[in-house]
C-alpha cells in the first residue's frame, strides 16, 4: 500500500473545462465497456489504489465491445479553486440506482446524499456502511467517481439556467400544476478536491453495467463453503467451554452449524482492543481451537482496530497512529506500511496460526463522535476524511491478504466498505433493526458491489422470529447474532421446528448458492439483488407503455413502481418476505411463467399476485425451465474432497440449463484453474417427457459430486442416475 509523508494540498486557482466530446472526449477505453478520465490533479489515495483492485479482463473482454452510452458532450467535468464539479445527463423517465447501501430508498432520482461512511442514522441521506459513489442507470450504463472525499450529489435535483431540458417557469399563483421540485436533466455532483477520476461502464442493460464495475472491482468474492452454511454469535462473555456446549446443543437439536463468532469478550479487553487472548474465558486457546475443529466447527473473532494500551502491539505501532484515540485505543494510519504490517503480523501471531478462520470487523464506520473528527491528523499526511472513507476498505484488504497468502479462504463481517472492495470476502451488517428496510438494503447491494445481511438478533414473538429467521436463509450469511440476547434457534418453541426446516433448507441450497457466488465472482452478476436488474423492469420496458396503459393496468403501474419488498437469489429464486403481522402480500412476477418453489405449481405470468403462504413459509418463486441443484442436508458444509449426494430439482416445462460449479471448497487453488463447472441440462426425450443429463466433471478437476437425483417439480416424476 502506498503512502505520502508531508502531503501539501494545493489550490488550482484556475478552471479547467474538459469537454468530453472533443475526442471521444478525452475518454479513454481501459477495458471492453470500460472509459476512463482524469480531470485535473486527482487527490491519493483513491477507492480503487487502497483497494487494490485487479480488474478480471478476461472476463471482460468476454461481455464484449459496446458505444460510448452517454452523448460526450452533455457531460461537463470542471476543476475551480481546488474543487470538482461533475455533471452527467438525464433524460426524462430514466431512473438511477445505487450510491452504496441505502436502507429505505432504491430509486435514486430526487436524492441529495454527502456520501460519507458512518453508522445508518435511518435516513438515505448518503451517510452509510458504505457509500458507493457509483450509480447505475436502468438506460444501461454506471457511473464511478473515484475519489476517498466526502462527495456531495444532486442526483436529479439541480436545475441549471443553461440546461438545454430546463423546466417551464409556472406561477403557483395561478397553475395547479406547479411543482416545488421541477424537473431535473442532470446528476451532479461535488468532490473537494483540485482533481478527479471518473470511469463509465457501458451496458447496454443495467445489469452489464453493473457486471462491468464489479469485474472491474476483481470480481465477487468466493466465499468458502462453509461460509454459506450457518452461524451463530454467541454472547459477549461466554467462555471457551460454553462456546463448546452450545455447538454440542446444536447437534442434538438438529440444528446444522459451520461456524461460530466470539464477540468482545474473547479479548483480554475490547473498546480499545488489545487483540490478545483473555485468559480467564479462553485459558488454552489452542487446545480450544482444535476442539472446535474436530468438532467441525471454525471461529470467527469480532474485534475494531482501536489498539488498547495494555496490547503488546501498543508500542510498536504507536508512532503509525493518528493524533486522536477512539475510546482510549490509538488509531492505527494503515495506509503506512509498517503499520499495516504490525497489525497483519499481530493478527497472524496470535489467531490465524492457531487456526482462526475469520473476523467481525466492527465499528470501522462511525458515528462522528465517536470515530476520530476531521480535525485529526495522520503521519501518512491523508487526511481524516480519506482514512475515514478508506479505513474499511484497508481493514478488509489486509486479513483478506493474510488468508489469502495462507492458501484457506476466509468469509467475515465488517461495517465499512466503498468502491473498489466487490472482491473482499466481507459481508456488511449493522445495528439497524427494521426487518423491511433490510431488504431494501439487500436489493442496493446488488447495484453497488458489495453484499449485506439481514442478521437475527432478538424478537419480541416466534413470529418476528420465524421471519427474520426465513429471510436470513436467503441471504450471504445465514446468522443469528446473540451478542446481547442470547437467543438461539429453539427460543421460541412454538416456531422451532419451522427454524430447524429452514436451517435445513439453507444447507439443502449450498449447490445453488455455491455455483450463484462464482458466477459472481468469475461473471460479476450479483448473487443478491433487485428487480430493476432483470428483464421486464428496465428502461426500454418503460417505453413500451402507452400513458393510457399505465394507470389502467396493474402490472405496467406495478413495474414502474419502486420495488423493495422481493429480490432475486440468483437467476431462477425470486425471493418475497413476510413480515410480521402479515397474513398476505403482493408479488409482481417477471414476464414469462413461474412456479412456486416448494409444490411446483404454476404461481403466475408477468402479473401481480396476491399469496397467503401461512406462518411457516416465505414466498419463493423459480422461473419456468428453472434449475435447482439441491444436496442432502448436512450438519456442516462438505470440505474439501468430500463427496455430497445432488438433488437436481427442474421447474415448469420448458427445457432449461445450469452450470453447477465445483471446486475444493476451502483453498486458492482455482486460481490455478483447479475447478469445474457441470453442465445440467434438462431436455424432452422423443417421447415428450423430461429428461435430465449432467457432463462429466473433466480428468483432473475437482469431482465432489456424488449420486444424482431428478426431480421434475412440476411434472411430479423423479428419476435416479448414479
Amino acid at each position: 500500500m502506498k503512502h505520502l509523508k508531508g502531503l501539501v494540498i494545493g489550490i488550482i486557482l484556475t478552471t479547467l473545462q474538459i469537454n468530453a466530446g472533443a475526442q471521444t472526449g478525452g475518454w479513454t477505453e481501459v477495458a471492453p465497456g470500460v472509459w476512463r478520465i482524469v480531470a485535473g490533479s486527482p487527490d491519493k489515495p483513491d477507492l480503487f489504489s487502497v483497494a487494490g483492485i485487479r480488474p478480471k479482463l478476461e472476463a471482460l473482454n468476454k461481455l464484449g465491445d459496446v458505444q460510448f452510452p452517454l452523448q460526450p458532450e452533455k457531460i461537463s467535468i470542471k476543476v475551480v479553486n481546488g474543487q470538482s464539479y461533475l455533471r452527467f445527463p438525464l433524460e426524462r423517465e430514466e431512473e438511477i440506482f445505487g450510491f452504496g447501501l441505502n436502507f429505505k430508498t432504491v430509486f435514486r432520482r430526487g436524492s441529495i446524499m454527502q456520501l460519507h461512511v458512518d453508522h445508518y442514522g435511518g435516513r438515505d441521506n448518503g451517510r452509510t456502511h458504505a457509500p458507493v459513489p457509483f450509480y447505475v442507470s436502468d438506460m444501461g450504463y454506471g457511473v464511478f467517481i473515484n475519489s476517498s472525499r466526502y462527495l456531495t450529489v444532486y442526483a436529479g435535483t439541480g436545475v441549471r439556467k443553461d440546461s438545454p431540458d430546463a423546466p417551464q417557469e409556472k406561477d403557483r399563483n395561478t397553475d395547479k400544476d406547479w411543482p416545488a421540485q421541477p424537473y431535473s436533466d442532470a446528476v451532479e455532483c461535488l468532490v473537494p478536491a483540485g482533481g478527479v477520476e471518473i470511469y463509465i461502464f457501458g451496458g447496454p442493460t443495467a445489469m452489464d453495467a453493473v457486471r462491468r464495475f464489479i469485474l472491474y472491482s476483481g470480481g465477487g468474492p468466493l466465499p468458502p463453503r462453509w461460509g454459506l452454511g450457518f452461524t451463530q454469535r454467541v454472547p459477549t462473555l461466554y467462555t471457551s467451554d460454553e462456546v463448546i456446549d452450545e455447538a454440542s446443543e446444536f447437534k442434538r437439536r438438529g440444528f446444522p452449524l459451520d461456524f461460530i463468532g466470539l464477540e468482545p469478550g474473547w479479548q483480554s479487553r475490547s473498546y480499545p482492543c488489545t487483540l490478545e487472548w483473555d485468559t480467564t474465558r479462553f485459558p488454552d486457546p489452542p487446545s480450544f481451537i482444535a476442539t472446535m475443529n474436530e468438532m467441525g466447527i471454525r471461529l470467527n473473532l469480532w474485534t475494531n482496530p482501536y489498539i488498547s494500551s495494555h496490547s503488546s502491539l501498543y508500542s510498536d505501532i504507536l508512532p503509525f497512529t493518528g493524533s486522536h484515540t477512539v475510546w482510549g485505543g490509538v488509531v492505527p494510519d494503515l495506509t503506512i506500511p509498517e503499520a499495516a504490517q504490525l497489525f497483519s503480523d499481530h493478527l497472524s501471531e496470535n489467531q490465524i496460526k492457531l487456526g482462526i478462520s475469520g473476523y467481525k470487523i466492527d465499528e470501522c464506520d462511525g458515528y462522528d463522535n465517536w470515530l476520530w473528527p476531521d480535525v485529526a491528523i495522520f503521519p501518512s499526511g491523508y487526511s481524516a476524511e480519506q482514512l475515514r472513507q478508506t479505513y474499511g476498505l484497508l481493514l478488509q484488504r489486509i486479513t483478506s491478504e493474510l488468508y489469502h497468502g495462507n492458501n484457506t479462504r476466509t468469509w467475515g463481517l465488517v461495517r465499512a466498505s466503498n468502491g473498489g472492495g466487490s472482491s473482499f470476502p466481507y459481508v456488511i451488517y449493522n445495528d439497524y433493526y427494521s426487518h423491511e428496510d433490510f431488504i431494501t438494503a439487500i436489493i442496493n447491494s446488488g447495484y453497488s458491489g458489495v453484499l449485506w445481511t439481514p442478521e437475527v438478533r432478538s424478537s419480541k414473538t416466534g413470529e418476528e422470529w420465524l421471519r427474520r429467521f426465513q429471510t436470513v436463509c436467503f441471504s450471504p450469511m445465514a446468522m443469528i447474532n446473540a451478542w446481547a440476547s442470547g437467543t438461539k434457534p429453539w427460543s421460541f418453541p412454538e416456531v422451532e421446528k419451522d427454524i430447524r426446516r429452514y436451517a435445513i433448507l439453507r444447507m439443502e441450497l449450498l449447490p445453488y448458492l455455491y455455483s450463484e457466488f462464482a458466477r459472481y465472482h468469475y461473471e460479476g452478476t450479483p448473487p443478491f439483488r433487485g428487480m430493476n436488474l432483470e428483464p421486464g423492469f428496465d428502461f426500454l420496458t418503460k417505453r413500451k407503455l402507452s400513458d393510457s396503459q399505465r394507470p389502467a393496468d396493474q402490472y405496467s403501474e406495478a413495474i414502474l413502481k419502486e420495488i423493495k419488498d422481493q429480490y432475486m437469489t440468483g437467476d431462477n429464486l425470486l425471493v418475497a418476505p413476510m413480515f410480521t403481522g402479515q397474513s398476505s402480500r403482493k408479488v409482481v412476477l417477471p414476464p414469462g411463467k413461474w412456479y412456486d418453489f416448494y409444490t411446483g405449481e404454476f404461481a403466475g405470468e408477468g402479473e401481480v399476485i396476491t399469496v397467503n403462504p401461512g406462518l411457516s413459509s416465505i414466498p419463493v418463486y423459480v422461473r419456468d425451465g428453472g434449475i435447482v441443484p439441491m444436496m442432502k442436508p448436512l450438519f456442516h458444509a462438505p470440505g474439501a474432497g468430500v463427496k455430497y449426494d445432488l438433488e437436481i430439482r427442474h421447474y415448469g416445462n420448458s427445457e432449461g440449463n445450469y452450470l453447477l460449479y465445483d471446486d475444493d471448497g476451502e483453498t486458492f487453488d482455482y486460481e490455478k484453474g483447479i475447478y469445474s463447472w457441470r453442465e445440467i441440462r434438462v431436455t424432452r426425450n422423443k417421447r415428450g417427457n423430461l429428461e435430465g443429463h449432467i457432463s462429466k466433471a473433466e480428468k483432473g478437476k475437482p469431482d465432489n459430486i456424488g449420486t444424482v437425483t431428478w426431480k421434475y417439480m412440476t411434472v411430479n416424476k423423479v428419476n435416479s442416475i448414479k
